[in-house]
């Protein structure tokens, strides 16, 4: 016997802001008859294309170090430094630029939401399968 992963669960000090930010960087949406609202201590938030859930959980405590783990995203289109402009104008903050740290096209960069919490944003797809850029 197995387990899978039922959703994906962040600690957080406002949930139905975290979510909403959130919802705007990934695209996803409610829970259909469930709806997000201020003032809900769960919020669950969808990926209509893939089924994948994450749920925003109010805790008394806020972060103090640094995550043990976390998202690594990929632009559905577009390219990396495009989704990292974009991610910026909704109010994620840099913790680390890696981009070419182990060579052409393996690089990334570290953010963190509203919160503190810390993600990665990866090359997209297509800039993966194109290879390795002439310079980065």
């Amino acid at each position: 016997m197995t387990s899978f992963i039922s959703h994906t669960a962040v600690d957080c000090a406002n949930a139905y802001e975290l979510s909403e930010w959130w919802k705007q960087v990934l695209g996803y949406v409610d829970v259909e008859g469930d709806p997000n609202l201020p003032g809900h201590e769960e919020c669950l938030i969808t990926d209509a294309e893939t089924g994948h859930q994450i749920l925003f959980i109010e805790v008394p405590d806020t972060k103090v170090a640094k995550n043990r783990l976390h998202f690594d995203l990929r632009p559905r289109s577009g390219t990396r430094d495009n989704e990292i402009a974009r991610v910026r104008g909704l109010g994620a903050t840099e913790v680390g630029d890696h981009r070419g740290r182990f060579g052409p096209g393996t690089g990334w960069v570290v953010l963190a939401d509203p919160e503190g919490n810390e993600f990665c944003i990866l090359r997209s797809e297509g800039e993966v399968a194109a290879g390795p850029p002439a310079a980065e």
